[in-house]
């Protein structure tokens, strides 16, 4: 899972993004209104996180124009304004839900997977599947031949990256942007390091290998021709 944070308020964002990267979840901010709808509008994401007390464009008025610009990502609203107006003016301007500061995290996090559910039978795939190995997206749990598969999470998030780009090269590049979230290349070894863990999770016991080596482009998840 996905989620953008847009809040100005930098230790909200660090507890919030503690958090959620602890919960194997990748966490995303801007500290602006402006900046969060140019992220919404080029990335996509599972769920956001909108303070409405924002400098520049307010938290309400980025909701609009994400609705109005079709974006439908579920939203959670977070304000000190909880009075029942404010909570009725929030959820008018196009959000989900409404969590009035402060806040207890395991409530946060409780909401943003319910706003996850939610959208997920429209429009997002709860299962990921190559071969015999299987991803429950919303249980956070991974299966080979029905054998259950413990990763960490980084681990987890690697391989649902893997998975929904099944069958295609994955560049070092493109993990280190979407898992590790660097926008450079730190000149370390943690890409190679992780790859050879996941790969002994789940490939060192089976018969048949799913995670590929490609020799100077990347990585492959596909199952062999015969399988589905």
């Amino acid at each position: 899972m996905r989620v953008l944070i847009v809040e100005d308020d930098e230790d909200v964002v660090r507890y919030m993004v503690k958090g959620l990267k602890e919960s194997g979840i990748v966490a995303d901010f801007a500290i602006d209104g402006d900046a969060g709808f140019r992220m919404a509008t080029t990335v996509p994401y599972d769920v956001m996180v909108v303070d409405r007390m924002l400098p520049g464009l307010d938290g309400l008025a980025l909701v609009e124009r994400l609705r109005a610009a079709a974006i439908n990502t579920p939203i959670l609203f977070l304000s000190a304004l909880g009075k029942v107006d404010d909570r009725v003016r929030g959820l008018r301007a196009g959000g989900d839900d409404y969590l009035v500061k402060p806040f207890a995290f395991s409530e946060l996090l409780a909401r943003i997977e319910a706003l996850a559910r939610r959208r997920a039978p429209i429009d997002a795939q709860t299962r990921l599947k190559v071969g015999d190995l299987e991803m429950d997206l919303l249980a956070r749990e991974v299966t080979r031949a029905g054998r259950r598969i413990e990763l960490q999470p980084r681990e987890f998030a690697m391989l649902e990256f893997l998975l929904r780009h099944a069958g295609h090269v994955v560049t070092r590049t493109m993990l280190l942007e979407n898992v590790w979230e660097y926008h450079f290349d730190p000149q370390t070894n943690v890409i190679d390091v992780h790859i050879s863990r996941l790969r002994g999770k789940i490939d060192r016991d089976f018969e048949v290998p799913l995670l590929h080596t490609v020799r100077g482009a990347g990585y492959c998840l596909r199952a062999p021709a015969s399988a589905s």
